[in-house]
């Protein structure tokens, strides 16, 4: 072989494994180029998509949805089922979710942020123009923008007055200068759910922890406000709630007297709650009622799998529903006609989509149909339900989704993905971009619901709060216990990656079981509680102490400090990816840098992604995408090399 040709196939190789420049945007530390093969392999898992239903207009059979064709999710059009989207707003940030005006669907108002802050602002877009007009003061937090039953005033609440407590505004959207305050409150965790029937009245919502929350009236004119439920004794919590059209009741979901949350009726005179779901055991997490509101629609949650329901608000009567596919149902919204129930739903073997119910014929419609990358999704793998006793004999679970055994036959290894909240639950939904470790990397993915996960009923709820914080982390030694005993299972090739409190779970998995784990990914993670508490957003500061702990008392500030991560670095003698966006406000960013700092002043290994127009989480696909192959990158490195 002469001299040059070596020289140029030298240089074809070098070339393969060199990567496109890294955009501006994005901060890369310790990450080594990705090579054309793996783009290659993994480009069909970076093309699906997803589409949510956000509205129904008011006087046709049309849908908004929210979805992406472009970097970032838009507000869309579709005018029957099966029918192509149309694209309304097109924006450089993504659209967080939008509604018609319900008068005559002439303009609608949506949410946006701009680099995943969550300093939400309200706008306007009109379609007879396609003009997009700015509704808020573009700096505070605004959100629950809900219409009034006329379809002239939305209320919302802010926390422009001092960015720290969330307030109640009234708005006329198109006069955006008839913006007023309702009622001024104390606290960030404030929601507006419902306005009465004669809209002179707002039915507020007070968050105060997962376990405690309560419903307010207020008058629309004056601002007063008065408690609805009980704030003494039992903690209770009230997550949703609507007026009946009588004007004499609310239709709430509420854990009052149970284990799980319940769809109740609770007469405004007397306070009496009337339970109409007892017979169900799991939560109810959704509810909407129709306009004539004498049909009520719910959904619930059942061993992670959605449920819808229909009653009868007279007799209590249940209505049969058809059968829809296992999965998860959200966004639930009745059209102005009586009989179209629309919602979305995502299942493992499809990403989210649109969907209606014609409540009288029983027919169920798909609105849209997302693009898989051309996939076949009837080969993607549905979970198995998993139950293991944890250290203290408690039972937790998890889905456990398997490669092909022909494929990828022995035992396989394990990445354990690890949700946040840690309020939250991991639930059978669409698998996306993992897909691409099941099928081509013959990885099985292991999704638990540690102690502390929601959908277990409201004990289980509690029992990671304050000093039992590392109970959880217990869980996870108890699930690589039974990793070891599974034969499909390799116990020596074990991953952990976890986002948010996830994040957190990741880093102190790697200080507690070092041994027994390969690698771990941490996005957006906490990695020190108490720098966490003191720079967090002034709006989230005091309902994440009732999660964490009161840093401000001394016992529980020494505690914070001796399971922070960040202050055991020493013992993470595995290799670590971090991810962080800039503008979190959760989670600061300085939570990931000094993670990152820590290891490598020790000596350790720390791979280093951030992006600058992120915040809790990566939205804007170019970023996706990276991240996604960055750790594709780091798990064949570290977990299966």
């Amino acid at each position: 072989m002469n001299c040059r040709l070596l020289v140029l196939l030298v240089g074809f190789a070098a070339l393969r494994n060199l990567p496109a420049q890294t955009p501006d945007n994005l901060v890369v530390e310790g990450i080594p180029p990705f090579n054309t093969d793996l783009k290659r392999e993994a480009g069909r898992y970076l093309e699906f998509r997803t589409a949510a239903f956000s509205g129904w207009h008011p006087k046709q059979r049309q849908m908004l949805v929210v979805t992406r064709f472009a970097d970032a999710a838009q507000l869309h059009l579709v005018s029957h089922p099966g029918g192509a989207r149309r694209q309304v707003t097109f924006l450089s940030e993504p659209v967080a979710g939008g509604s018609f005006d319900p008068s005559a669907g002439e303009f609608a108002v949506f949410l946006q942020d701009a680099g995943g802050g969550e300093f939400f602002q309200l706008y306007r877009f009109d379609f007879a123009d396609g003009r997009v007009a700015l509704l808020t003061d573009g700096k505070s937090r605004n959100s629950a923008p809900t219409w009034s039953n006329d379809g002239n005033w939305i209320a919302y609440t802010s926390t422009r007055r001092n960015g720290r407590d969330t307030d109640v505004y009234v708005m006329n959207p198109r006069e955006p200068k008839s913006d007023r305050l309702v009622a001024q409150l104390t606290g960030g965790g404030w929601s507006v759910m419902d306005w009465s029937p004669a809209d002179s009245k707002l039915l507020l919502g007070e968050y105060i922890s997962i376990n405690e929350s309560r419903l307010h009236q207020c008058d629309v004119r004056t601002g007063g406000l008065e408690p609805l439920t009980a704030s003494a004794g039992d903690k209770v919590a009230w997550s949703a709630g609507l007026f009946a059209r009588d004007d004499h009741a609310l239709f709430v979901i509420t854990d009052k007297d149970s284990e799980f949350q319940r769809l109740g009726r609770l007469e405004l005179a007397t306070r009496k709650l009337t339970p109409l779901s007892a017979a169900i055991r799991g939560d109810v997490e959704h509810l909407d009622l129709s306009r004539d509101g004498r049909k009520l629609a719910f959904v619930s949650n059942e061993s992670g799998v959605s449920k819808l329901h229909l009653i009868e608000t007279r007799s209590g009567r249940e209505l049969r529903v058809p059968p829809l596919p296992l999965g998860v149902i959200t966004g639930l919204k009745w059209h102005a006609n009586l009989r179209d129930l629309a919602f979305s739903l995502s299942s493992a073997k499809s990403p989210n989509d649109a969907y209606s119910l014609d409540t009288k014929t029983g027919r169920v419609e798909r609105w849209t149909e997302s693009e898989t990358g051309g996939l076949n999704p009837e080969k993607f793998v549905e979970p198995e339900l998993v139950r293991i006793k944890s250290f203290d004999g408690l039972e937790i679970s998890a889905f456990l989704y398997q490669p092909n055994a022909k494929k990828f036959p022995g035992p396989r290894p394990v990445l354990i993905s690890i949700h946040g909240g840690p309020e939250s639950q991991t639930r059978p939904g669409f698998q996306a971009r993992n897909n691409y470790y099941l099928n081509e990397l013959g990885v099985t993915v292991l999704y638990p619901n540690v102690r502390g996960s929601s959908g277990n009923g409201k004990t289980f709820l509690t029992l990671d709060n304050g000093f039992k914080r590392e109970d959880s982390v217990k869980d996870i030694g108890a699930i690589l216990d039974w990793i070891a005993q599974d034969g499909r299972l390799n116990a020596q090739r074990v991953a952990v990656i976890g986002g948010s409190y996830g994040g957190y779970m990741s880093l102190a998995c790697l200080t507690h079981f070092g041994d027994r784990l390969r690698c771990g990914v941490d996005i957006v993670g906490i990695s020190n509680f108490l720098t966490f508490l003191k720079n967090t957003q002034d709006y989230r500061r005091d309902l994440r102490r009732v999660e964490y702990g009161d840093e401000r008392e001394p016992g529980m500030a020494e505690f914070l400090a001796r399971i922070s991560p960040a202050n055991s670095a020493q013992q993470i003698t595995k290799p670590l990816l971090v991810v962080q966006g800039l503008n979190d406000p959760r989670v600061p960013a300085s939570e990931s840098e000094q993670m990152v700092k820590a290891i490598r002043d020790r000596g350790g290994q720390a791979w280093f992604l951030m992006a600058k127009d992120e915040g809790h989480g990566f939205q804007k696909k170019r970023n996706v995408d990276f991240l996604f192959l960055s750790t594709v990158t780091f798990l064949k490195e570290n977990l299966l090399n």
